[in-house]
């Protein structure tokens, strides 16, 4: 894995503190150890704050930081009402604010934000899904386990895979099933063995994330759902993010598609832009940076597949 390579020295070290939802995904994880690894490369203190998925937590710790006087600030928000929260609280201190990945709500804040185009990525990663309906030659029954609508990534993704469905109307039994996820495995655990009671017939699955995948075989196997693509009983399967558990997935062709955030781009973009920023005293910096990401599936998956940093990590753990 490769981050930019600029140098940046510094007369007096300086110090950026990095405040994080929690590390509870391997996206985040990655994200993480990229962000801390090359301030730390740069010069830079880190001081890190996990909030543990606590909105009031990691707004007060970011509280602190600001009254200790950090020099910037990055952060992966609880959700995106807290990162215009933040944001104008970074705004009102003079100390340049990086968003990383999950983007404000709006842009009432002024910050540096690096995010993966969600819908796009949903999209393309939905759109294979349905080319893959297309091939059994009759209507299939639709379903999407949704994040957490707070989250704006969750948002941008649910509607990536409406719009695949919208651009295929005749391929449908009927409107999408929407199961309810909260960005917690329990939660969709539940909801999807409850849809599935309700609907035994789903067999288009999009999944907003691709952390969701071990709930989803749990909930699929003992149905004698969890088959491989062509097999008689494959619910055709795609999400988001592209994790190690995709990679594998999609190599052994349990799942069809996901679409891809780079990972270490956007920790670049937002890297990048806030280390300018810092040393070019800049107080209010304002960006948003575009990840364009793509969708792996099973049609791209030799091709593509050393692209994704699921895979790559994958690979690394194989050594």
């Amino acid at each position: 894995m490769a981050f930019a390579s600029s140098a940046y020295a510094a007369d007096k070290k300086l110090t950026i503190a990095f405040s994080f939802q929690d590390l509870e995904t391997e996206f985040w994880v990655a994200g993480h150890q990229a962000i801390t690894s090359t301030l730390e490369e740069r010069g830079f203190n880190v001081i890190e704050k996990n909030a543990s998925e606590d909105a009031n937590k990691q707004l007060e710790q970011v509280k602190s930081v600001i009254a200790q006087g950090v020099d910037g600030i990055i952060i992966i928000p609880k959700d995106g009402e807290l990162a215009v929260t933040i944001g104008k609280l970074a705004n009102q201190a003079g100390i340049p604010y990086g968003v990383f990945n999950r983007p404000p709500s709006s842009k009432d804040a002024k910050a540096l934000v690096a995010v993966a185009d969600n819908r796009k990525i949903s999209a393309e990663a939905a759109g294979f899904m349905a080319e893959q309906a297309k091939k059994l030659g009759r209507k299939v029954t639709p379903a999407i386990l949704v994040g957490d609508l707070g989250d704006p990534n969750a948002v941008e993704r649910r509607q990536g895979f409406l719009d695949a469905i919208e651009a295929n109307p005749d391929l449908w039994t009927g409107a999408p099933i929407e199961i309810p996820t909260k960005w917690d495995a329990n939660t969709a655990l539940a909801n999807l063995q409850s849809a599935l009671q309700a609907n035994p017939d789903i067999d288009f699955l999009f999944v907003s994330s691709d952390f969701l995948f071990p709930v989803v075989k749990s909930v699929l196997a003992p149905l004698g759902k969890w088959e491989k693509s062509g097999s008689d009983n494959h619910v055709i399967l795609g999400g988001v993010d592209g994790d190690k558990t995709a990679c594998k997935l999609l190599g052994d062709g349990y799942l069809d598609a996901t679409g891809v955030q780079d990972v270490y781009n956007e920790a670049d973009l937002v890297l990048d832009a806030i280390t300018e920023a810092v040393k070019a005293g800049e107080k209010t910096p304002e960006k948003w940076m575009l990840d364009p990401g793509f969708a792996l599936t099973l049609g791209n998956y030799d091709a593509k597949k050393d692209d994704m940093w699921g895979c790559k990590l994958l690979a690394q753990k194989g050594k």
